[in-house]
């Protein structure tokens, strides 16, 4: 296959970071590529479509992926489990699909990191970056499963597959999917009278808007060729130093739209860990919590030694089009209370 074919399959379209990809793809010219289970999207009005080539299949099926991927130069792994259900027991399979399809084509895959490989003995000292090449001895279940998932692309690279891999801290943006800001900071669809922040008082946490994630692969596919065939990057994204930063910018977003002033207010864990054993999601959030417990801070320096410089939307803009997008710019009365969080 040549190298410099524009042709993508896109592995988890139909959610937030898939969804980005493929639409940025296809506005920097890509043959984009998207498969999803049951029907495919009809076509506009205009007998147009949306411009991206849907086929109807599953990840969990290798003949269904190796058939998508025919002819492709890039696979965008950015795929779940219905639902999340069996996360635990499907994830493995569905990437050695995604593997088994960029041998047989010699492509590139791209892969949305996550931060769940680290256990808190990778967390650098005050004032350090963690880099790409920290231990990774995830302490929990899911941060085990991604830890194998790098090492099975890892081994991948050896043999005929390229692979990308960009790690950044939590997502949020206008159609981000299922992340901590819109299931735990504020209520989407909803007039936010209230944000509710997780994080111990004064520790930093690590926040990346979708859209200039999306816009960093995009990038690196651009030079890809110039890359080893296993490329790990960490981005900079928004680094919230003591917590206050993010909240701040919610509270200064809703004000200047709806001239409500939203409350702060701390998340409620021991809420969490009471209905932890009865609901899977907040099981898997509780045991993120150290996350939100222990300053993180990722190292950009190599993703800088081959772009020049990170994509990077300033806070209030990125939080302002999130906040429209998830429908809560809506005017609506609120209490009065300072930006940051308060005393406790």
């Amino acid at each position: 296959m040549m190298d410099n074919t524009k042709s993508v399959l896109v592995l988890g379209a139909t959610g937030g970071i898939g969804g980005e990809m493929a639409r940025q793809l296809l506005a920097a010219g890509w043959q984009v590529r998207a498969m999803r289970r049951g029907d495919t999207p009809p076509a506009r009005g205009d007998g147009q479509g949306d411009g991206i080539r849907w086929l109807r299949g599953d990840a969990l099926s290798r003949a269904d992926v190796l058939a998508a991927a025919k002819g492709c130069a890039v696979i965008v792994h950015a795929v779940n489990p219905p639902g999340y259900r069996n996360w635990g027991q499907l994830v493995l399979p569905m990437l050695d699909n995604t593997i088994a399809a960029a041998i047989a084509e010699g492509a590139t895959i791209v892969l949305p990191g996550t931060v769940y490989n680290y256990g808190p003995d990778a967390f650098p000292a005050s004032g350090d970056l963690l880099a790409e090449d920290a231990p990774q001895r995830p302490l929990t279940r899911k941060g085990a499963i991604r830890v194998e998932l790098e090492a099975r692309l890892e081994r991948a690279s050896t043999q005929g597959a390229r692979v990308i891999i960009v790690r950044a801290g939590d997502f949020f943006g206008p159609r981000a999917g299922n992340n901590w800001f819109s299931q735990g900071l504020v209520k989407p669809g909803q007039p936010v009278r209230s944000v509710l922040y997780p994080g111990a008082p004064g520790i930093g946490h690590q926040w990346s808007y979708l859209p200039d994630v999306a816009r960093t692969m995009l990038r690196l596919l651009a030079v890809r060729a110039t890359l080893p065939p296993f490329a790990r990057f960490h981005m900079a994204g928004h680094w919230d130093h003591d917590g206050r930063q993010m909240t701040g910018a919610i509270v200064r977003v809703v004000e200047q739209a709806t001239g409500a002033r939203p409350v702060l207010k701390y998340f409620p864990w021991w809420l969490v860990a009471l209905a932890s054993p009865f609901v899977t999601t907040l099981r898997e959030m509780r045991e993120m919590r150290y996350l939100w417990q222990t300053p993180l801070c990722m190292d950009n320096t190599q993703l800088l030694a081959v772009l020049g410089q990170e994509p990077h939307t300033p806070l209030d803009e990125a939080v302002r089009a999130t906040l429209a997008g998830m429908g809560n710019l809506h005017t609506a009365a609120g209490k009065k209370n300072a930006p940051g969080l308060p005393a406790r």
